[in-house]
């Protein structure tokens, strides 16, 4: 998603992911007048001009930061400290990264729905629930769908990372892990280039 935010005319694909909606909720919207933009000719299409997504925005009280940044907002929900100090450190360091941290399940459920975030790093084994719960709780809601998952874990298990693909994860990465590695990982699964 950081490619879009330079672009000055978007789809209402690109507009949902933006505002973090559901296409159908840009598309009434936009339908309905309360979003202004154009049809391309000769089509069904939808677009809608930078300046008219902001103003949208703006009156309906939606975060800005997804079109004005260019960082990755990156929620990282795992229970031992060292981990999460591993990546707020090198995320944070890097420039490319805004980061948001959650120690359970729950906190990740509150954090994601008020940070909005591009990607979740989540361990499988959180202390009130496991990573399938999650996965499938954000892939339910409509307004979080767009968030991309990538569970760490020591879980070796393919029976146990197969169920986690199949409730929603993006890909998986097994404990001990290189940093570097993760970045990128989190880098091209933002940006659509792997799974």
């Amino acid at each position: 998603m950081p490619n879009l935010r330079h672009k000055s005319v978007f789809t209402t694909g690109e507009a949902a992911d933006i505002c973090r909606l559901s296409q159908q909720t840009i598309i009434r919207c936009f339908d309905s007048g309360q979003l202004s933009g154009f049809r391309v000719p000769g089509s069904k299409f939808r677009r809608i001009p930078r300046d008219k997504l902001k103003k949208f925005m703006q009156e309906n009280d939606i975060p800005l930061d997804a079109l004005e940044s260019d960082k990755i907002k990156v929620l990282v929900v795992d229970d031992d400290p060292d981990i999460v100090e591993l990546f707020v450190d090198a995320l944070s360091s890097d420039g490319r990264f805004e980061v948001r941290t959650a120690g359970t399940g729950f906190d990740a459920g509150v954090e994601a729905n008020r940070f909005r975030p591009d990607i979740m790093v989540l361990d499988y084994m959180l202390p009130d629930i496991n990573g399938n719960v999650v996965c499938r709780t954000i892939r339910q809601s409509d307004d979080l769908q767009h968030i991309r998952i990538l569970i760490i874990s020591g879980v070796v298990n393919k029976s146990e990372v197969d169920s986690l693909l199949q409730a929603g994860a993006d890909d998986f990465i097994k404990k001990p892990f290189n940093i570097d590695t993760v970045t990128d990982r989190i880098v091209g699964l933002v940006q659509g280039k792997t799974r």
